[in-house]
């Protein structure tokens, strides 16, 4: 492949889908086409150029993006491969805000698919124009017709076949190509004409697609409706200025397993799809603190967005940029003006899966890795510290699914840390975390797959080995009525000893306002300098919790009274003295647990409300409202913490992976008895475990 291709020679597009239509298999295909490899490997072999983790080959499906560029008639095209599933959104989002295009394919027996639907929304974010590829037409009960109405239902858009399918399923043979009219068949492409049984079917197919074409430009609906024939090159560019604009989006079919319209495919990627110089991008000026149009051409100001980070065991950390303006050099020193800081650029890569290639440069439009970036992470902009720029950083869901970590052995214990910083900064969709009243790590992320595949690759890459288990439920202890004791420290052992009395009020608060430790202690009968030492020993009640371990919230200490000894009064027995004479008033105080409140925000298909409902009933829910917008349903409710552990999952399992839902802290509320008592019990049976 040639290292220089000017910008507007380069096309940047993202392959989208449901899980399994075929991505990484298209992939293959074209990278066979453009003589990158000599034969087509396959998914379930695990020799794809793109599923090169370990883990991906043994699951058969990707798990991370991957940049596969393919040199065809003159251009490069960087194809991002993104996972399907839904746990791996994370790649997704960072491909489309790479891209100028997209190509969104299809099952050809399943259709339009819940991931289908899904990665459409993350198009339309950035508003990609984008082809349809129809694939897998050899497999049984392929249904090109099906997948068209499909579209039709399932989108707003107006989707114009290029091509129609000789053949289906086992017989499935070549397309007929509707702008030249002419069929090509096997994987060789090879020219043919059109099979008259199809003749029919494609002269109506046809004069759709030259109805659409025409009204993108004046001048081809006047030679259209003058009855002229228009010629391919008119009907091409058509066809360009309409997909460029959203108001086309052409349809293909083909099988990338069996190489059949692969290189059709490839052809309208180069002619339909806009290069970088044909999208308008922006950034921020920071000098200026305005919005400034980039020029795609590489004496522009330099403005390049890191979108991905990688761990490599041999090379180290590994930067996916994209340049938008200007030129990336080798050797050379950029500033991040995310972290204002300043970068020293080593040898700059072209990437093609787990492959790097060096270049001296990498130009406007282009996609490169450059390795051992010391304060650069995914989102940043690399720009020069003269004309300083910040481009729109990548947006990513909040994780919803949850696990405590335990580390396996010291060894574990040591790593730890160092491994989770940086599985985060390879994904930004998993977030860690530590829950001070339970003294838990938690690793979240979107989904119980992903979460696995991430503790796999804490293991694989880093070495570190945990365990998982749901996390505990951070509950706080409170008291309801006020309530008072007293405790005597007395310790005579030979030498000096320890001597203290404290005599102490316990309040309740309202809720949220934390602790108040006040002092009316009078005539003297504790010294002021052991008023502080009562209220650190009440502090250590405070973290450990008196009825079930929880720490203790909403609550005043008042300290009025007790006695001291010259000699054997002290710090620690004060601190002791204090400690005890609390628990003991808490204990008086008619104590309770505290559980956290979510506001919960769900959005599912209108057909999903009904079995939605039923759900948050079993959960304790308070429903706060329903709308109904755009055939979406949006509940919102305040939902107990501990009924939302896994609603990820069944989430999932009710809406068939349509529904999504966010949650937040709302406050503090005081758990039904019957449900406490359980909990006291448990924590009683762990504490003497």
């Amino acid at each position: 492949m040639a290292d220089e291709y000017r910008t507007n020679q380069l096309r940047n597009v993202v392959l989208l889908s449901h899980g399994s239509a075929g991505k990484t298999s298209l992939v293959e295909a074209m990278l066979f086409n453009t003589g990158a490899i000599a034969r087509m490997g396959k998914v379930e072999e695990g020799t794809t150029v793109s599923d090169y983790d370990e883990e991906e080959i043994r699951r058969r499906i990707s798990l991370s993006l991957s940049v596969i560029p393919c040199e065809w008639k003159g251009h490069k095209i960087n194809v991002l491969d993104t996972p399907g599933y839904a746990d791996f959104v994370g790649e997704v989002k960072e491909a489309v805000r790479v891209v100028e295009g997209a190509i969104v394919l299809l099952d050809a027996a399943s259709g339009v698919e819940v991931g289908t639907e899904r990665v459409w929304k993350y198009a339309d974010e950035y508003n990609l124009p984008r082809l349809i590829l129809i694939n897998k037409m050899d497999r049984e009960n392929a249904n090109f017709e099906h997948c068209l109405e499909d579209l039709d239902r399932g989108f707003e858009a107006n989707f114009v076949p290029l091509q129609i399918p000789i053949g289906k399923e086992s017989d499935f043979r070549g397309v007929i190509d509707l702008v030249n009219y002419r069929a090509y068949l096997g994987e060789e492409a090879k020219e043919g004409d059109i099979p008259a049984e199809l003749q029919d079917m494609a002269e109506g197919y046809r004069t759709r697609l030259v109805e659409a074409a025409v009204e993108s430009e004046d001048e081809l609906i006047m030679k259209y409706l003058e009855g002229e024939e228009l010629s391919e090159e008119e009907i091409k560019r058509g066809l360009a200025a309409g997909v460029k604009s959203g108001a086309i989006v052409p349809v293909l079919c083909g099988s990338a397993t069996q190489n059949i319209g692969i290189r059709p495919l490839m052809d309208a990627i180069v002619e339909y799809l806009p290069s970088p110089a044909e999208v308008e991008i922006t950034a921020q000026n920071l000098a200026t603190k305005e919005e400034e149009r980039l020029e795609a051409n590489e004496l522009a100001p330099l403005a390049a967005l890191a979108f991905k980070t990688m761990a490599d065991p041999y090379v180290g950390k590994l930067t996916y940029f994209r340049v938008y303006g200007g030129m990336l050099e080798s050797d050379s020193r950029v500033f991040n003006s995310t972290k204002g800081a300043e970068e020293r650029i080593g040898q700059l890569y072209f990437a093609c899966g787990k492959e790097q290639k060096p270049v001296d440069r990498v130009r406007a439009g282009d996609i490169g890795v450059v390795t051992k970036l010391s304060a650069t992470s995914t989102g940043d902009t690399l720009c020069d510290e003269g004309h300083p720029l910040l481009l729109s950083p990548i947006e990513f869901p909040k994780p919803t699914f949850s696990v405590a970590v335990t580390p396996k052995t010291k060894a574990d214990m040591d790593k730890l840390s160092s491994a989770l910083s940086r599985l985060v900064e390879e994904d930004p969709t998993l977030e860690v975390s530590r829950e001070p009243s339970t003294g838990e790590t938690l690793l979240s992320g979107m989904g119980e797959a992903h979460i696995d595949a991430a503790v796999r690759r804490l293991k694989r890459k880093f070495g570190v080995e945990v365990t998982t288990s749901m996390p505990k439920v951070p509950y706080r202890e409170t008291i309801t009525k006020v309530a008072s004791a007293q405790y005597r420290h007395k310790k005579q052992t030979g030498g000096a000893g320890q001597f203290a009395e404290v005599h102490l009020r316990v309040e309740p608060l309202a809720r949220g306002e934390g602790f108040d430790y006040v002092n009316e202690v009078k005539y003297g009968h504790i010294s002021d300098a052991f008023i502080p030492s009562i209220e650190k020993g009440i502090k250590q009640v405070l973290k450990r919790g008196v009825i079930a371990g929880y720490p203790v919230t909403d609550i005043r200490a008042v300290v009025y009274d007790g006695k001291e000894h010259p000699v054997d009064s002290k710090d620690i027995a004060f601190q002791i003295a204090g400690r005890e004479a609390f628990k003991l008033a808490v204990q008086k105080a008619d104590p309770v647990l505290l559980e956290p409140i979510m506001n919960v925000t769900i959005v599912v298909p209108e057909e999903f409300l009904g079995d939605i409902l039923g759900d948050l009933n079993t959960r304790r829910a308070r429903v706060q409202g329903m709308e109904q917008r755009g055939g979406k349903g949006i509940i919102t409710a305040q939902v107990p913490l501990a009924e939302m552990q896994r609603y990820a999952t069944s989430l999932r399992s009710i809406t068939q992976g349509r529904g999504s839902y966010t949650m937040e802290l709302f406050r503090y509320e005081k758990v039904p008895d019957h449900l406490a008592q359980e909990i006291i019990e448990a924590a009683k049976r762990e504490k003497k475990g």
